[in-house]
């Protein structure tokens, strides 16, 4: 073998070993969506958190008047957000209220794909399912919890996902189930669980399903996140 084909191979092996590792993600990362709707994504596999659901599902309900104020909406999106959903993408739900999951656009998803996403969706009747992505998915593993909203069916989420910890609350209060986990990289918790919360041992906190308009007052930690603005991205390394 000559010296230049030695050269020329040299250099085709380094670009190869380039492309694979631009392929391959360094970091989990996390978008607001709305609501409670969030997406993940190591740059192979896709999870999208409560989303989509139904648009002006419900009317904003003030914890003070214990009513719901018709000028006050939950959080829309815009249209861009459904057309750029993933092909291999992963749906789980906390449960099936319509500000959290939408069967319809569910639905529509399946016929613009050409592919039934029943083995991809993953709600309150068949949360026993979720043990096959742990199989499934490298690095990946999944807990789900039987969490109290109500008088509906409602789990909380465990992901631990290449080594890191990422709690989903959904709309419950109840933080029992989680107290005796230790560690947690990022707990997404509902706004009026926040005092609740503390007994999360979580190193940051990602505080969803504000009210549209609500103004938040006074300084919070440096490692609790208001999320009030759509697409806010979150890394994790």
């Amino acid at each position: 073998m000559t010296s230049f084909t030695k050269r020329i191979l040299l250099i085709i092996t380094v670009i190869c070993i380039s492309n694979f590792g631009f392929s391959q993600s360094s970091e989990i990362i996390i978008k607001f969506i709305g609501n409670c709707g969030l997406h993940l994504t190591d740059g192979e596999s896709n999870f999208y958190i409560d989303f989509p659901y139904k648009q002006r599902a419900y009317r904003w309900m003030s914890p003070n008047l214990y009513k719901y104020d018709k000028a006050r909406l939950y959080l829309t999106y815009d249209k861009s957000e459904i057309d750029s959903i993933k092909e291999n993408a992963i749906f789980i739900f906390t449960h099936r209220d319509l500000d959290h999951y939408s069967k319809k656009i569910l639905k529509k998803l399946e016929k613009k794909c050409e592919k039934k996403l029943d083995e991809k969706i993953y709600n309150t009747w068949n949360v026993s399912e979720l043990e096959n992505l742990n199989n499934s998915i490298p690095d990946f593993n999944i807990k789900a919890f039987k969490t109290r909203h109500r008088s509906v069916k409602h789990y909380s989420y465990l992901i631990t996902w290449h080594g890191r910890k990422i709690y989903i609350s959904g709309d419950t209060n109840n933080f029992e189930h989680i107290s005796q986990i230790k560690d947690i990289d990022w707990a997404f918790v509902n706004f009026w669980s926040i005092k609740e919360s503390a007994k999360i041992d979580a190193k940051n906190f990602g505080i969803y399903h504000l009210d549209p308009i609500q103004q938040i007052i006074g300084e919070w930690p440096d490692n609790v996140l208001m999320l009030i603005k759509q697409g806010e991205i979150i890394r994790i390394p």
